[in-house]
């Protein structure tokens, strides 16, 4: 059974320890999670979603903090460090909290006369979801990684589980219509507990399945809404569900055009966990001033203005072009991009083409990713052409492409960095170096 000393030993192995990256299914994490002995006392969220996902647990855990609670939270993926993807109160886990934790998840995988083959995400989950279960936690909130009903995380039963929206994404893993993905999404769902849904338009088949279960399904328009103040339209909003109403909240701190409808989602299910984990206003209002989450329309201090966004599909490639559009005037606006191969080029640059006048293209440090040329190839499909007001250039990497639009922009233009996590943590640790 190997043991490793570090963190980055065993994440090194689990690169490589299973066959294929992607293995959807729960009956190899459910024998070790049984092996493991695993008991969860806390309250636990499970949010799932197309887009938002992120949001909407920092918003959670921000709020149970802000009232006092001890909260873990899992989310993925990572930008910089993995240990992003395990905060215990706030702060992300240490090593050394992580690596018995790790320890313990091999004694149990390696427990069977035929050991249990777990994928890196599969593997750490079930690590920090037992860090979580050791740590004296009142509240866990896990993020699932791809889909719900076959995801790692849905091999732990939440308390109250929320969809934050669902459109098309992972078709080859969850089927190529939002009736097919709006199943998928439901899994999380459990007979008699809470099932939170924030898109404004739920497919059937997540209402049914609901249904057909017996879950206690929460709709926006139906049992939860928000509106703008009324005079406050820009300053201040309000909400309401089951038997509480909330006047006069300040805007989320995180930006962009969707985050009303994260938040709604977040105080559905904390409203829905009442009884179990109750909030005050004071503490909602707190917990949504405070809350923050890298790459999520993150607008960095200084000039040129620098806008750094984890949009890669179609649906957020939407959003990120509204709130591109709710800015303000730029003179020109450079564009970093960079993608995986499978993602819907052309519904992402559908949405955002008009907003760039400079493309930065860049390749990726993983076979996974389309080539800087053939993104090139989707923007010239799109109806791109070249000017001297518009171009469109290919890098080898986030941080060259970046290099080059800092060069290029004044403090007049923005410079938006948007696409797969690999793009935008790229020119965040570029920075990073650059600050030191």
């Amino acid at each position: 059974m190997p043991i490793f000393s570090s963190l980055p030993e065993w994440l090194s192995h689990l690169e490589t320890a299973h066959p294929v990256g992607i293995d959807m299914g729960l009956t190899r994490i459910t024998r070790v999670k049984e092996a493991l002995g695993l008991r969860i006392d806390a309250v636990v969220f499970t949010v799932g979603g197309t887009n938002g996902k992120g949001s909407t647990c920092a918003m959670l855990e921000r709020i149970l903090l802000e009232a006092g609670y001890k909260v873990g939270c899992h989310t993925s993926p990572h930008l910089l460090s993995f240990n992003e993807r395990a905060r215990i109160n706030g702060e992300m886990a240490t090593d050394a909290q992580l690596l018995p934790h790790f320890e313990a998840v091999e004694r149990a995988r390696t427990s069977f006369a035929d050991p249990v083959s777990l994928t890196y995400f599969e593997f750490t989950t079930l690590a920090i979801v037992h860090a979580f279960a050791h740590a004296n936690l009142d509240a866990i909130i896990l993020e699932v990684g791809l889909g719900g009903r076959l995801d790692a995380v849905n091999a732990f039963d939440p308390d109250c589980a929320v969809v934050t929206s669902i459109d098309i994404d992972h078709a080859e893993y969850l089927g190529d219509t939002r009736e097919k993905i709006g199943y998928e999404k439901a899994g999380i769902f459990r007979p008699n507990v809470p099932a939170i849904c924030g898109d404004p338009m739920p497919p059937q088949s997540l209402i049914d399945h609901a249904a057909a279960i017996g879950a206690d399904l929460w709709l926006l328009g139906r049992d939860f809404q928000f509106q703008a103040a009324k005079g406050q339209e820009r300053q201040q909003w309000d909400w309401s569900g089951r038997e509480r109403r909330l006047n006069g909240l300040g805007y989320p701190a995180l930006r962009g055009a969707n985050q009303l409808l994260n938040a709604s989602a977040a105080l559905a299910a904390l409203q829905a966990m009442r009884p179990r984990l109750p909030v005050s206003a004071q503490e909602v209002r707190n917990g949504l001033a405070f809350v923050d989450l890298p790459g999520r329309f993150q607008v960095l201090p200084g000039r040129p203005t620098i806008i750094l966004d984890v949009a890669h599909n179609p649906h957020a490639a939407a959003t990120l072009g509204q709130s591109l559009d709710n800015m303000g005037f730029f003179r020109y606006t450079y564009a970093v991009f960079g993608a995986m191969a499978d993602k819907d080029v052309d519904g992402v640059l559908r949405h955002l083409g008009d907003k760039v006048d400079h493309w930065c293209l860049c390749d990726l440090p993983t076979p996974r990713a389309a080539t800087a040329e053939n993104l090139l190839e989707h923007l010239q499909h799109s109806g791109f052409h070249a000017g001297p007001d518009a171009s469109a250039t290919c890098f080898p990497s986030p941080e060259a492409a970046f290099r080059d639009a800092l060069g290029r922009a004044t403090e007049n233009d923005r410079i938006v960095v948007f696409g797969s996590f690999y793009t935008v943590a790229g020119v965040m640790a570029y920075r990073a170096t650059q600050a030191n």
